[in-house]
């Protein structure tokens, strides 16, 4: 019976579950839009852990929410995995952001995008079927009047994420459906941790990176 810690970081949302068996039994999580998530992460899981009577090392996994997103929120949330990893001798699951994000939308037909900000009119984003099959890999778009229009043609696409906001600003299109007030969180990982888990299918502790898909840059401050 396996018990999987889910650790989400990648936006504002503060995000660690608790699951058996792939469901999820327990979730503490708190968007304050502030990115204080060094503060209330370890918080937040040995809280969750002391309300469900759960030892550290009775986890069977940790999984790790690992991109796209913010780079300060991805860092937070992976070391954190990697240290509980490294001290209980327990395997590391990497979770797409993107991926556990379209699974907040259930549909029976279409395709569900999900997007998050990057900053001025670009998203990071990756298109999946009803099925959560991947249709189009995760990229970073330059958002306007005819972005996804190949997708638009073809039937009803479901858009989700804090990307949502600016993107339906610039796009009207009958096929078109956003939905607002998502953001990545670790209740849809445990699923996606679960099957990867079945298989093993486990990253090196030492040498995981997030998947930041562009480089950091450090922008300089115009205060004297």
């Amino acid at each position: 019976m396996a018990i999987i810690l889910s650790v989400e970081t990648s936006t504002t949302n503060c995000s660690v579950s608790l699951s058996k068996q792939g469901e999820t039994f327990a979730l503490l999580e708190d968007n304050s839009k502030d990115y204080s998530h060094a503060e209330r992460l370890h918080v937040y899981m040995d809280r969750l852990l002391a309300e469900n009577n759960l030892q550290p090392n009775q986890l069977d996994a940790i999984a790790v929410s690992k991109g796209p997103g913010s780079y300060t929120g991805l860092r937070i949330g992976v070391s954190a995995a990697k240290g509980l990893c490294f001290a209980l001798n327990k395997p590391l699951i990497s979770v797409s952001t993107l991926e556990a994000l379209a699974h907040q939308v259930i549909v029976e037909k279409g395709l569900i995008i999900p997007m998050l900000d990057a900053r001025r009119m670009e998203v990071y984003s990756a298109v999946f079927d009803a099925n959560y099959q991947i249709i189009r890999e995760v990229e970073a778009q330059i958002l306007d009047a005819n972005a996804f229009a190949e997708y638009l043609e073809t039937g009803q696409v479901f858009f989700l994420g804090n990307g949502v906001e600016k993107f339906k600003s610039i796009i009207q299109h009958p096929h078109a459906h956003f939905i607002d007030n998502k953001l990545p969180s670790a209740n849809q990982m445990s699923q996606i941790a679960y099957r990867k888990f079945q298989k093993s299918d486990f990253d090196d502790v030492a040498y995981f990176e997030p998947y930041y898909l562009k480089d950091f840059v450090v922008i300089k401050s115009n205060k004297k």
